[in-house]
């Protein structure tokens, strides 16, 4: 009994440890890029750096000599914002008018095809998008442009695409949970489909509607490589759609190879002001979608109390009369959307948003491969073709040998830790308890942070630890932080679903916890861990911000070890069509890594299939 009780408190205690990794992990990042950032902030000001609207850096500026040249990101803040804002308005309405199509007009056969279609979309790497918008997007915009195309409109668009995936999801999920006896109601009140979907349901949802608007306005937030593929990247304001402009993200990609002291002090600094935001702007729109769920609560609980609320009679009497206004003004807004017939109007946006949804997909992937797969066919030795230093002939064989090394050693370090986090939130944490809420905090804000800003830690605390060079391994340990939110949540998911009645049949039979949870729930839950697994995978392919500067941007030798440096497969991408002279050749990496990394997705989303059926198996065997 003594040996079980210990075994017990020893697993708990593990589960708990790798848990607190994650709380470690946020704390580090902060703390590693604050004190990198303080320097530059004191030789700066930080009034000055945030508003000056100046960037000349002279890499030859040092902290204990007068500066030569100026640094400030104003013009940045604007362009991050103005193109986080082109990508709502094109993503987000998209978005929320297709997962509208998807979950009330449908058809169901139609529904599974779009459905997949989205997913696809979710998987395409950000480099490709950006790969996409130089071969496509910019050529075409380039006929109506007084430049080649690139600048808001551009940047906008490709965002919008990226983001669009994101909003359609969740928003067609909350839309989906509003409960059918809303839709019934209505229509038996005499009330059309249409009405009442625009009416009642989607109100109804507003809130998952809000927080799939939040993860969107992050993602485009933090996006770095497409941004710097389209954007122009001059480091002004944005004058119109085709004026050149810089985001904060690519400030960083654009000078990190090449800054001096204060230059690089700056760019930390630009990634704190970064991380900052986002974090920020999560904050504020997760307060009030918070919001909008305690009113609708409060307001289907007790509507007469939620409007008797208020310290005084003066208060209520304004708080009355404010309702009052607010009633007539959607009561005249109702009455003018049935006369314009807005319904109508919307329905038909939600259906050409499903087709355009559908088309960006074909016209993403089928151009690329209808331009690399020809090539492709005619020289296979790109793939598998020996490298030679000094050739002028291109292979990408070492950069998906050193793609596969960052692969296993990222998920060798985090699928563990990931899981081993669920257990302990799942198994053994109380639900509400402050440890609980802090490590739930911490993986959310893991999840937020950008992708430039893990590859700044990296290059600040893992690629000093390795003689100071760029390797696999410290490109692996700066990836494997950005996994720990999916495999936290998706295993977290896993375990929910694995039913109460296993484990209390283990326990009757004389298990303990720790047995019960390594015997019994991780093998049911293991297809949903495996999901997670591909899914980790794939993010790895696709990642090449977090690679640049902790692992290599330059496609060499073949790697003999984690020590060795190197481009992954998105990063060789990024540079064969950075300066225009291997356009074919970056087609068809174009082509190899859109096919591997679908084929991660569709089979995360096959093992995801595979768990359904067998606990819809399970609960239909118990009935």
């Amino acid at each position: 009994m003594t040996a079980s009780r210990t075994r017990e408190k020893i697993g708990k205690a593990v589960f708990a440890a790798a848990a607190i990794i994650c709380v470690i992990a946020v704390v580090a990042i902060f703390a590693f890029l604050i004190v990198k950032s303080l320097p530059a902030f004191a030789k700066l000001g930080v009034w000055d750096f945030m508003f000056g609207d100046t960037w000349s850096p002279d890499r030859l500026d040092t902290y204990d000599a007068p500066l030569s040249g100026t640094y400030g990101v104003r013009t940045m803040i604007v362009g991050t914002l103005a193109a986080t804002a082109g990508a709502l308005l094109i993503g987000g309405v998209l978005g929320y008018f297709t997962a509208v199509f998807l979950a009330f007009y449908c058809p169901p056969r139609l529904r599974r095809i779009l459905s997949a279609v989205i997913s696809l979309l979710a998987g395409i790497p950000s480099v490709v998008y950006g790969f996409f918008g130089i071969v496509f997007l910019l050529p075409l915009l380039s006929r109506i442009a007084p430049n080649n195309g690139s600048g808001l409109l551009a940047t906008a668009l490709i965002l919008g695409a990226m983001i669009l995936p994101t909003v359609v999801s969740l928003s067609k999920v909350s839309m989906e949970a509003v409960p059918r006896a809303y839709y019934e109601g209505s229509v038996a009140m005499g009330a059309t489909h249409s009405a009442t979907v625009f009416r009642i349901m989607i109100p109804a949802a507003r809130s998952g509607i809000t927080a799939s608007l939040v993860l969107g306005v992050g993602r485009a937030l933090g996006e770095t490589m497409a941004v710097v593929m389209v954007a122009g990247n001059a480091p002004t304001y944005p004058d119109g759609l085709f004026g050149s402009f810089r985001v904060l993200t690519a400030n960083i990609v654009m000078e990190m190879g090449y800054a001096g002291e204060v230059q690089e002090g700056a760019l930390v600094a630009t990634g704190v002001v970064l991380l900052l935001f986002v974090l920020l702007v999560n904050l504020i729109f997760g307060a009030v979608s918070g919001r909008v769920v305690r009113a609708a609560v409060s307001h289907r609980r007790n509507p007469r109390r939620r409007m008797s609320r208020g310290g005084s009679r003066p208060c209520r009497r304004l708080w009355e009369g404010l309702s009052l206004r607010l009633h007539r003004l959607g009561d005249g807004l109702r009455a003018l959307s049935h006369r314009l017939r807005l319904v109508r109007l919307g329905q038909g946006m939600a259906v050409a948003a499903g087709v355009l949804t559908g088309a960006a997909l074909l016209l993403v992937v089928g151009f690329i491969f209808a331009k690399g797969l020809p090539y492709l066919w005619q020289n296979p030795s790109l793939i598998w073709g020996k490298y030679e230093f000094g050739s002028h002939r291109i292979t990408i064989l070492p950069a998906i040998v050193t793609t596969l090394w960052a692969v296993a050693l990222s998920l060798i370090i985090a699928v563990p830790v990931g899981v081993m986090t669920a257990i302990f939130l799942n198994e053994y944490a109380k639900k509400e308890s402050l440890p609980v809420r802090i490590i739930r905090t911490a993986i959310d804000i893991l999840a937020g942070v950008p992708s430039i800003v893990y590859g700044l830690f990296g290059m600040i605390a893992f690629v000093p630890l390795f003689g100071g060079s760029s390797s696999i391994l410290a490109g692996s340990l700066t990836v494997s932080m950005m996994l720990l939110p999916t495999v936290v949540r998706s295993t977290e998911e896993s375990l929910r679903a694995v039913s109460d009645a296993l484990r209390e049949g283990s326990l009757a039979l004389g298990a303990g916890r720790l047995r019960t949870i390594l015997r019994v729930v991780l093998p049911s839950a293991l297809p949903g861990i495996l999901s997670a697994v591909m899914l980790s995978m794939g993010r790895v392919i696709s990642e090449s911000a977090p690679f640049l500067y902790t692992m290599g941007s330059v496609i060499s030798a073949l790697p003999h070890g984690p020590l060795d440096g190197g481009a992954s497969l998105a990063v060789a991408l990024y540079q064969l069509s950075g300066e225009g002279w291997y356009m074919n050749e970056a087609y068809a990496t174009a082509v190899v890594l859109i096919a591997i990394v679908l084929a991660l997705n569709l089979l995360a989303e096959g093992c995801a299939a595979r768990l359904e059926r067998r606990l819809k198996g399970e609960t239909n065997a118990k009935r």
